[in-house]
């Protein structure tokens, strides 16, 4: 017998659904999907999860879904949430574990036809180069008072190793650094974690892939963004690694005792959350900080690892491989910013998990380069189909904190994707549709599969009819670096 819901899910429009005000709740719940994607929805706990949100104390506007939304650690995957900073909290399940993780995208002067018949020895190029793995070790290795600069600077810190360019910064959400960062809040414990795996890729979802531009939608922005058919592009998908993920346990284990002496009633333990005008909270947000400033780094560093690769692997020249980074984007953060709620302006602290920002053109947080169109958006996909970039709209300001969807989103648990490719050659597979793979981890395909995934096109249709951006390009994969 299916479990009755305390709540009803109600549909506004055709890409809106509304989990209506009741009981105990504090705001209504809002999920923007369509008739495609809402059966996936329905099939796990993830539109429980955004009932769940709407309860917690200080929530303003609504508990918010996007498209790609699964089941996480108490907050859905997928889900935005923004809290006053007077009554509300912070919440380490509305940031994850991997905190910042994220995605940029790097474009270069090669265009498919060139690169497609080197594909193999490019990937093994990189794959040789780049660690990655559960436990990847990088290799460098820092003591604690030049780590703790790492953590300060974020991104910055590699650029003044000599691994990029000062430009680089200005195409980096925040600039790849945000100040708030505190290292005296971080433990011994995440320290010993995370000091030798900036420069490594991680495991699970996280990637490297080539691809290039299959189709290009909007061309005045694509044009003003230097896109064009063909271009072949890099993609980097990683995070701050185990150092994030410890950060992310110490303050869940705090917060959980913490939630009844604060007096806190929540709908799930997983919720475990301090109110943001508490010290706990202060220490969370240094300590998250820091550990979204590690992300920046590895990813720069990455960019790095994978530029110099690329020269020596095809023997170019960096004038012609032209490297130039389009932008990184977090998906994994809280960041206080000023958004209008009830029509007032107002400073609140947004949860974004599995989400991305979209902020749209005129946006004053937008660096000059992106001051007239809105910041590039990017929604990875499966390593089969496709990814995205996207550009901010206004709409995103309107109803989702600025925000928008972060990727495919998860179909299948890594246990059923193992078990529905049971005998399957998914490197043939992939090969068969001239993507080239290489991995770690015996199961790593197998739980990668492309139908693990929701169809990115599906998701991506969803948020630009809500909105919330715009489609700029479509890239298609020629070959994949997998943790």
């Amino acid at each position: 017998m299916t479990e009755k819901k305390p709540y009803k899910l109600l549909r506004i429009d055709e890409v809106r659904w509304e989990i209506p005000r009741t009981g105990k709740m504090r705001v209504p719940g809002l999920i923007y999907t369509d008739a495609r994607t809402l059966p996936d929805i329905e099939k796990d706990q993830s539109a429980d999860q955004v009932y769940n949100v709407a309860h917690l104390p200080g929530i303003v506007g609504r508990s918010i879904a996007m498209p790609d939304v699964h089941w996480g650690y108490g907050f859905p995957i997928g889900g935005v949430a923004a809290f006053d900073l007077d009554e509300g909290v912070v919440s380490p399940g509305g940031v994850g574990y991997d905190i910042n993780c994220g995605v940029r995208l790097v474009t270069t002067g090669f265009r498919r036809a060139e690169v497609q018949p080197r594909i193999r020895e490019l990937i093994d190029a990189l794959f040789a180069r780049i660690p990655c793995g559960v436990g990847s070790r990088g290799g460098i290795r820092l003591g604690r008072t030049e780590f703790d600069s790492v953590l300060k600077l974020g991104a910055e810190w590699a650029v003044l190793q000599g691994m990029g360019e000062d430009s680089d910064l200005e195409k980096i959400e925040d600039r790849g650094s945000l100040p708030e960062a505190d290292p005296s809040t971080v433990s011994q414990r995440a320290y010993e974690r995370g000091k030798d795996q900036l420069g490594t890729l991680g495991s699970g979802n996280h990637f490297l892939e080539i691809g290039f531009i299959e189709e290009i939608f909007d061309k005045t922005v694509a044009q003003q963004w230097g896109l064009e058919p063909g271009q072949v592009t890099v993609m980097i998908h990683t995070g701050s690694r185990g150092f994030g993920y410890q950060v992310c346990d110490e303050f869940l284990a705090r917060m959980v005792k913490s939630v009844h002496h604060e007096g806190l009633e929540l709908p799930d333990k997983q919720l475990a959350c301090t109110r943001l005008d508490s010290a706990l909270a202060r220490e969370y947000f240094g300590a998250m900080n820091a550990a979204a400033n590690f992300a920046f780094a590895n990813r720069q560093i990455l960019t790095h690892l994978v530029r110099v690769a690329w020269e020596e692997a095809l023997g170019v020249s960096p004038r012609q491989l032209k490297f130039r980074l389009l932008y990184d984007v977090c998906h994994n953060i809280a960041k206080i910013e000023t958004h209008t709620v009830h029509g007032k302006s107002k400073k609140v602290c947004v949860h974004r998990k599995g989400a991305t920002r979209a902020f749209p053109a005129g946006h004053p947080a937008l660096p000059a380069i992106y001051r007239s169109t809105g910041h590039p958006v990017l929604i990875p996909g499966d390593m089969g189909r496709a990814s995205y970039i996207l550009v901010g709209r206004s709409g995103a300001m309107d109803e989702a904190f600025g925000s928008t969807c972060h990727g495919a989103g998860r179909l299948l648990s890594r246990h059923e994707a193992i078990r529905r490719t049971k005998g399957r050659a998914i490197e043939r597979e992939l090969q068969d549709i001239d993507v080239y793979p290489r991995w770690t981890g015996r199961k790593t395909l197998r739980e990668e599969a492309p139908e693990a995934y929701k169809d990115v096109s599906l998701v991506v249709d969803v948020v630009q009819k809500a909105g919330l951006a715009d489609k700029v390009a479509r890239i298609k994969p020629m070959g994949v670096v997998k943790g």
